[in-house]
């Protein structure tokens, strides 16, 4: 049977999630770009905002999962910093995702697909409660 990425036979549970975060780390290492120290530290503060989130390699970027993948970097926005916030691959039957906002950080791509784009350390510094809270907010649906 195959193993999910990050992941090999006979590993608990336990250590699969500290193997998978050797493998975003080992990403970010290899990983050339302009902002690089603000990646690591929306990382971090995604990966805070709840115990349950484990970190992976998805869409060759960070990803980010509960029951089902909800966030990935987004590498390439030309503003700085994305994180794209959606509802896995699996198709779900929400008409929206009905996430309060009070902060207007979401940019909305689709009904159940928002972005935050920060564009640089000090942005992501003045806006790191808000987007914890967003990520809290966010999850509950996947």
């Amino acid at each position: 049977m195959a193993q999910p990425s990050g992941t090999a036979a006979g590993r608990t549970a336990g250590s699969r999630k500290a193997d998978v975060a050797d493998t975003v780390d080992a990403f970010m290492a290899r990983l050339e770009h302009p902002l690089h120290a603000t990646i690591q530290a929306l990382r971090g503060l995604i990966r805070e905002a709840d115990a349950g989130i484990v970190e992976a390699i998805q869409w060759n970027a960070p990803s980010f999962r509960t029951r089902e993948y909800f966030a990935t970097v987004n590498l390439r926005e030309k503003a700085g910093v994305g994180v794209i916030l959606h509802l896995g691959a699996k198709v779900r039957p929400l008409a929206s995702v009905p996430v309060d906002d009070p902060a207007q950080l979401l940019h909305w791509l689709a009904k159940d697909r928002a972005m935050i784009v920060v564009r640089d350390a000090a942005d992501l510094a003045s806006k790191a409660d808000a987007v914890q809270a967003l990520i809290r907010r966010w999850i509950a649906y996947v």
